[in-house]
């Protein structure tokens, strides 16, 4: 495999890079590939694209897009002022799965970081991913926290936003 090249990604990527988000049991169940490709996906690119803080970061091998992986830069005063680095949606094409690409873009992605300020790289995987998860601890990430998810509207769902009233979380 040649040496894949790390890169901000650009509207022509997000094609590519919906159909590995769509390429596993669970972004098979909440994503829409093909084409045409739902323009909510270049809505959301071009803010993405937009914010300084947001990177879509891309790994292409041979001209292609095999691999992405959203970074984002979060403000906060706890641990005394330190930026985080949150890594999400990390995906590697199936036919380039096994071949050390993931750990490479991983690797970018906290060195990138680090150049960046960053303090504490973090990131959440579904319980589901038992592989995902051992990737990451293989990586030297640690599981420290329980996360939760409240939706407001299902991703897939064509209609308009949830009303207050659905939206509210249960009581007690």
């Amino acid at each position: 495999m040649t040496a894949p090249v790390f890169r901000e990604a650009t509207a022509a990527d997000v094609p590519a890079i919906v159909a590995m988000l769509a390429d596993d049991p669970l972004g098979a169940t909440r994503e829409a590939p093909g084409e045409p490709l739902d323009g909510r996906y270049i809505a959301a690119f071009e803010r993405i694209a937009a914010n300084p803080f947001d990177h879509l970061v891309v790994a292409e091998v041979d001209g292609a897009v095999v691999g992405c992986a959203q970074l984002t830069f979060l403000s906060g005063l706890t641990y005394v002022g330190t930026t985080r680095a949150q890594i999400e949606a990390v995906r590697i094409a199936a036919a380039h799965r096994g071949r050390g690409l993931g750990k490479a873009m991983i690797r970018h992605l906290v060195e990138r970081a680090r150049a960046e300020g960053a303090g504490m790289v973090q990131l959440a995987s579904n319980a589901s991913r038992e592989r995902a998860r051992r990737f990451y601890e293989s990586l030297g990430f640690r599981a420290s926290h329980v996360g939760f998810k409240f939706h407001l509207r299902e991703p897939r769902r064509d209609a308009a936003a949830a009303t207050v009233a659905e939206a509210a979380p249960p009581a007690g």
